[in-house]
């Protein structure tokens, strides 16, 4: 293969800010950077000298370079971010959670409706986070529903509600639904959770207190036992749920950074009206020689660009990029300070995201080296070396119905979710010519594996160093021929359960139809068992979800007189398909377009 000579491409550069992308000789994207001026930027990799051996690694496999230029270097940062988090470079640090956070939501409704939200916040309500996990949200709905007792259902159950539902009986809602509480106190518990949610519990407990007061010199005592019982509900949670600081109401982000045999973790602690509500650790690819204060600029551009940031980010090692400090000032539409800190309070909310750090790291290298031992043990067995990419398929149907296949991906010590996929399998009688006869396994294994590796024989995708097919020789067969077919080489297996059909009996069937049992307690056995029963997970959910939506669809759409407007009209009313079957006849009248023969029929049709 020719040599690259970047000599010609380097003189014509500017020196003007932008970005630049190194491909290999495949045009496979290997580096995105930015620069304020892409001349002498571009220039400095192709050095006689290079003191990290990643960047050495990267720079012999270059063979084309481009470069988009820039208005300005904020500019060249937001599309540097882009495009690592669109083409996910091979030695660019990634962080790979894309994931939006969870927050509480109280939602703008007469009776405002207290819940878990994921996404972009509506203006129309009221949203408080954003939760480092989902846990630590759900368990604040869990406990402002114990002090103040809000609904938490949907509007279209709520609406429907002819008596109190079992939150209520278990002291977790007050029953606005059925009017077993006025307007003015609902709203009066909803102020009492939004200052809590807004840290301001001083200001809640002396609320509730003067209330209390009130109602027992008015004698209604009744009243002020509940508003007691909030008061002594209040105290429980900000004993146990809440880490308090002298930080008054600050919102911060604290992101700290350990590194320990070549793994690096950073740990992001969230703290909203001085009160901690968490931490998740992040351990990115390709960061491993890189300097600590360029992990963490990376991972501030990749995480709060283009997302919600608080007013204040704690590190514990200074932001040089003042652009980036810029930018998320310009983009949030507040200040944003990136701080240092050395004493105080918020020195404590460093060293406790330290030890997190440090603890998860620790973790994480534990859990490593029992996945190398495990690895270590399958290569072994199958006298593979270089096995690290593993691919497993798993089939799942209801005696034919909603076929649904599944692809689970394992590779560096790791299942990779972002690479799974699921492949919805037709019936003759549903695409006529390019289905499969109900229930046909083979049939549909082999249609999985062409969908799959039809793009991959194109030069589109990895071959996987190990293919694991769940199932007996009839279904490795099947494979063996996809594979043939597209003139893919790969080593295959099958996992069939054995006998018995219990875990620890599986059987390993290879593709000259000889088969292996391998010891219950044998590590590699383990991973095996690990990764087909994730092919199983992945594709029995998406079986059921695919049968309920046919199903759903199905039980309605046969009813004559019952068209699209009407079905959403029906679910959208009662709330489900189960809510419509439970309905009576002058419930169902009472939705717009339904008569009372019509209701007649649909009643009869679903009992």
């Amino acid at each position: 293969m020719e040599k690259f000579d970047p000599k010609p491409i380097l003189d014509s550069l500017p020196l003007l800010p932008g970005v630049y992308r190194y491909y290999d000789a495949e045009g496979v994207v290997l580096y995105v950077g930015k620069a304020n001026q892409l001349k002498k930027r571009v220039s400095s990799y192709f050095q006689k000298s290079h003191v990290s051996p990643r960047i050495r690694m990267m720079v012999s496999h270059i063979a084309r370079i481009e470069t988009t230029v820039t208005r300005s270097e904020a500019e060249a940062l937001l599309l540097e971010n882009n495009l690592i988090k669109s083409l996910k470079p091979r030695y660019n640090i990634l962080f790979r959670d894309d994931k939006s956070y969870p927050y509480i939501v109280l939602t703008g409704e007469q009776f405002p409706r207290l819940s878990y939200f994921r996404g972009s916040p509506n203006r129309q309500h009221l949203h408080f986070g954003p939760y480092p996990n989902a846990y630590a949200a759900k368990e604040s709905i869990a406990l402002l529903q114990k002090i103040f007792r809000l609904r938490t259902c949907e509007e279209s159950v709520f609406k429907n509600r002819t008596r109190p539902c079992l939150l209520h009986q278990i002291n977790r809602c007050t029953a606005p639904c059925v009017g077993l509480i006025s307007e003015q106190d609902y709203r009066s518990d909803v102020q009492r959770a939004q200052l809590l949610l807004e840290g301001k519990h001083q200001e809640v407990e002396r609320m509730l207190q003067g209330a209390m007061d009130e109602a027992a010199k008015a004698e209604q005592y009744e009243q002020a036992a509940v508003l007691r019982d909030q008061l002594r509900a209040l105290h429980v949670v900000q004993q146990k749920q809440f880490v308090e600081s002298t930080g008054g109401t600050t919102d911060a982000d604290i992101i700290v950074l350990a590194m320990q045999s070549g793994i690096v973790c950073v740990n992001l602690a969230m703290v909203r009206g001085g009160r901690h509500l968490g931490d998740k650790s992040f351990f990115p690819d390709h960061a491993e020689d890189l300097a600590q204060d360029e992990i963490i600029d990376a991972f501030i551009a990749q995480h709060y660009l283009n997302s919600a940031v608080p007013p204040l980010l704690i590190v514990a090692q200074e932001c040089k990029d003042e652009t980036l400090a810029g930018l998320l000032c310009e983009q949030a539409g507040h200040q944003v300070r990136i701080i240092k800190v050395s004493s105080g309070a918020r020195r404590q909310w460093l060293e406790m995201a330290t030890r997190n750090a440090e603890l998860a790291l620790g973790q994480r290298l534990m859990q490593q080296g029992g996945e190398r031992l495990r690895l270590d043990r399958l290569r072994s067995f199958l006298e593979m070396e270089a096995l690290s990419r593993i691919e497993c398929f798993d089939i799942s149907h209801t005696m034919g119905e909603a076929t649904v296949a599944s692809c689970v991906v394992y590779d560096g010590m790791e299942m990779r979710p972002a690479q799974y996929r699921r492949y919805n399998i037709p019936v003759l009688s549903q695409v006529e010519g390019t289905g499969i006869t109900a229930g046909d396994d083979y049939a549909a294994m082999r249609q999985a594996l062409m969908r799959r590796y039809q793009k991959i024989s194109e030069g589109k995708g990895v071959v996987p160093d190990l293919l694991l097919i769940d199932g007996g020789l009839g279904q490795l067969h099947s494979a063996m021929r996809v594979m043939k077919e597209l003139h893919i080489s790969v080593t295959m297996v099958g996992v069939a359960k054995g006998v018995e059909r219990k875990a620890g009996m599986e059987q390993l069937i290879f593709p000259d139809g000889t088969s292996k049992r391998m010891a219950p307690d044998d590590p590699a056995l383990h991973l095996i068992q690990t990764i087909r029963d994730e092919a199983h997970r992945f594709a029995i959910t998406g079986h059921r979800a695919r049968r309920g939506k046919s199903r759903t669809a199905s039980s309605l759409e046969e009813i004559s007189g019952i068209g699209g407007k009407r079905r959403r009209s029906l679910l959208t009313h009662f709330g489900g398909l189960r809510e419509v079957a439970k309905a009576s006849i002058e419930q169902l009248c009472q939705v717009e377009g339904i008569s009372k023969s019509l209701a007649t029929r649909i009643y009869q049709q679903l009992h």
